[in-house]
């Protein structure tokens, strides 16, 4: 046991140095240890208030130290105060189906379409056969979690999350560092996908005649706007989002899809991108969205 305990103890400090923030798991389990507010008796850490595990991971050697020395908790990194952005690539949940595609090969698609290799970085095999992608983020980002935003069986780990470190052991598996002992930069074309889309401005510049919805119209004219100004880097990005922000009015019979793939390949085509590249990112896009909104939300 002490030999687990020193191994799970390395782990959480090799993450710290790497600056990265810690927090002890349940031993052979990927929940926090940590107490609940339910529970919390509002002293030590919590003397001014509860702290949850964002609030209470750490980077502190000699803190680390004690906290692992009798006990062998699986390690967590907190992503958001850690300043990384965690692509978890998952695994089909039944694997009886082979032709059925994992969040890697969803991950691969989009980085073709998106003219970019597979970033080279800091991978972490999981227990169930996936794969974590760790990417640094600017201090002044702050993005948070995102579940299929990207794709199907592709979600990310930023403020709000964690993600189990390397080294970590459950019955399922264990986590295991595969390659790139750095974190990479996050690609600025991966960030524009993730960065939420500014508010529409209320007043369009252009009223765009025969659609039904004069939101949905207001919507199209600054997606587009959007799109045909996105700078090098961001333009496939802002192009993908845009199809999924509008897919939904395509969805609910506010604006034709014809309509609204041909003001989305105009803009993308004036900020530079091929006909063959809007087409396919188009394509995806509003297909997802389209499945995925087929129900009107309210609005307030």
């Amino acid at each position: 046991m002490r030999r687990v305990n020193e191994f799970l103890m390395r782990a959480a400090l090799d993450a710290a140095e790497r600056g990265w923030y810690v927090f002890p798991l349940r031993p052979g389990d990927k929940r926090p240890a940590l107490h609940g507010e339910a529970s919390c008796t509002y002293t030590g850490d919590c003397a001014g208030g509860h702290l949850k595990w964002e609030q209470r991971a750490t980077r502190d050697p000699e803190r680390i130290r004690t906290t692992w020395w009798h006990t062998p908790y699986n390690v967590g990194i907190a992503t958001g105060p850690s300043n990384l952005l965690v692509v978890d690539l998952d695994m089909p949940k039944h694997k009886g189906s082979s032709d059925a595609p994992d969040g890697a090969a969803t991950f691969r698609a989009l980085c073709e379409r998106a003219g970019h290799p597979v970033p080279d970085t800091h991978r972490v095999r999981t227990a169930s056969g996936g794969t974590h992608l760790y990417f640094t983020t600017p201090h002044r980002l702050r993005l948070t979690n995102t579940a299929r935003t990207i794709g199907e069986l592709v979600d990310t780990r930023a403020w709000g999350g964690y993600v189990v470190a390397a080294g970590s052991i459950t019955p399922a598996g264990d986590y295991e560092a595969l390659c790139g002992s750095v974190a990479a930069p996050l690609p600025l074309w991966l960030q524009s996908i993730l960065q939420p889309a500014p508010r529409a401005s209320q007043s369009p510049s252009v009223a765009l005649v025969g659609q039904s919805r004069r939101y949905a119209d207001v919507a199209l004219v600054n997606e587009a706007r959007n799109v045909a100004v996105a700078q090098p880097g961001e333009r496939e990005g802002k192009l993908f989002r845009a199809a999924r922000a509008l897919g939904r009015f395509v969805a609910w019979g506010d604006l034709p899809r014809h309509v609204v793939e041909q003001a989305l390949q105009e803009a993308g085509e004036r900020a530079g991108l091929s006909a063959a590249e809007c087409r396919s990112t188009l394509r995806s896009a509003l297909n997802w969205s389209i499945a995925h909104n087929q129900s009107r939300r309210n609005t307030a």
